[in-house]
């Protein structure tokens, strides 16, 4: 089993900065591939970014603005997101995969509004 637990949501302006981090316990030792969803009201969860050993990815409408990475030491992964926008409000959930198989364990979410 796995546990994740997210924090650093909050209400950021436009142009704003906040940095997400998802520290993951449990009985797994390593984990293969970590990443962030999120799922704005009335609509479906979308992929943010995923990183794993060698590599990351991200949606095409954070890329240059958002920034993944991770800390194996301590199983966390963070989620550096720079300028801000309304459209990036909604609640951020992080994602682990420890065999790479498809199956994901999930957080509880975070909240990220982006208002003025």
């Amino acid at each position: 089993q796995l546990q994740l637990v997210e924090s650093g949501g909050g209400l950021v302006q436009p142009g704003g900065s906040l940095r997400l981090s998802c520290a993951a316990s449990g009985s797994v030792f390593s984990i293969n591939v970590m990443g962030w969803y999120r799922q704005a009201p009335g609509k479906q969860r979308e992929l943010v970014a995923t990183i794993t050993s060698g590599s990351s990815t991200y949606a095409d409408s954070v890329k240059g603005r958002f920034t993944i990475s991770r800390d194996n030491r301590k199983n966390t992964v963070y989620l550096q997101m720079n300028s801000l926008k309304p459209e990036d409000t909604a609640v951020y959930y992080c994602a682990a995969d420890p065999f790479g198989n498809n199956q994901y364990y999930w957080g509880q979410g975070t909240q990220v509004t982006v208002s003025s």
